[in-house]
């Protein structure tokens, strides 16, 4: 049983009032049954119009928080309803095997893919031991032995991203992090085979870049992507984290934001309320996302597939002066 406690975010607080209300009624007893589903009916509809117009209206710090929720779906709950097959593997041949960053191979739609992910904790004790999602050197280079599996074998790779960033520590500085995530930037924009990232939470720096090389870069619709967290942002610019606000506006971390300006190919629908409301549907709506777009990429050459992956990366940041 998972005894974690839900943080409650304050723009939530109208949702989780009428989810009570209606968890009372409920609880009346059965001669008014009739009444009780009456007014059931009404709060379920307005419940379903009060989260689209909350959701609709989301502010990029808002967002971020709704990410950071523990109930959020991670990697491994996305894997199981994803793949119809798969066996995690372990380890980077080098004495390492960092829970922060999983992976392994697995078969969708008939097609035996690899794939690696960021993995959080569900709770504090689970967060600990994954360091909240925080890959160390050990970790991309288990993610690079994995790509190269696939490379070697002509397996496409899927690519999961739901990181704050890379684990920031002086060990991991002594065993190269900087290093590890250069090595695999440089290496996934050689490898023949199709490539498909996917946003699913918080997307940050060169943590996320260190898997975020791809063919096609899909993020869900709540899920955020940034160079620096807001807070870490503020902190920089103006001496206070308080401004984590304007810097969230400033940063341009959701998917909008980002398709607008070319970073993101696909932002991925969510059930209302986020994934965490219905992480099933959330997996069957990513899936056919995922298997759309790896069939268009399989029609394409390998060498068609490394040009258009160069165009695509390097074309990000470009702007006209007048």
């Amino acid at each position: 049983m998972n005894n974690k406690k839900k943080i409650s975010l304050d723009f939530l607080k109208p949702v989780i009032e009428l989810e009570y209300q209606m968890q009372q009624l409920t609880k009346i007893s059965s001669n008014q049954e009739t009444i009780i589903n009456h007014e059931l009916r009404v709060f379920t509809k307005q419940l379903e119009l009060l989260k689209q117009n909350i959701f609709q209206s989301l502010t990029p710090l808002q967002r971020l928080h709704l990410v950071r929720q523990a109930d959020r779906p991670t990697t491994l709950d996305y894997i199981p309803f994803i793949m119809d097959e798969w066996i995690e593997l372990h380890g980077d041949r080098g004495g390492k095997d960092d829970p922060a960053l999983v992976g392994g191979i697995a078969k969708i739609n008939n097609e035996t893919v690899v794939f690696i992910g960021h993995q959080r904790g569900k709770d504090t004790k689970d967060n600990v031991i994954r360091n909240f999602g925080m890959a160390s050197p050990g970790g991309y280079r288990k993610a690079l032995r994995l790509m190269k599996h696939a490379n070697r074998f002509n397996f496409p790779i899927l690519t999961f991203i739901d990181t704050p960033g890379a684990w920031a520590g002086i060990e991991a500085e002594q065993l190269g992090q900087g290093e590890a995530i250069a090595v695999n930037l440089r290496e996934m924009f050689s490898f023949n085979v199709p490539i498909i990232c996917t946003i699913l939470g918080e997307g940050g720096s060169g943590g996320a870049l260190g898997i975020g090389v791809g063919d096609k870069i899909l993020m869900l619709e709540y899920a955020v992507y940034t160079v620096a967290t807001p807070e870490a942002c503020a902190a920089i610019l103006w001496k206070d984290s308080k401004q984590s606000l304007e810097a969230a506006e400033a940063l341009k971390i959701t998917s909008s934001d980002l398709k607008i300006l070319g970073i993101i190919d696909t932002i991925v629908p969510e059930p209302t309320g986020g994934s965490q409301s219905n992480p099933k549907i959330a997996s069957r709506i990513l899936k056919t996302y995922i298997i759309k777009e790896l069939k268009q990429l399989l029609n394409l050459s390998k060498d068609k597939r490394k040009e258009l992956r160069y165009q695509k990366f390097r074309n990000m940041g470009t702007f006209y002066e007048g």
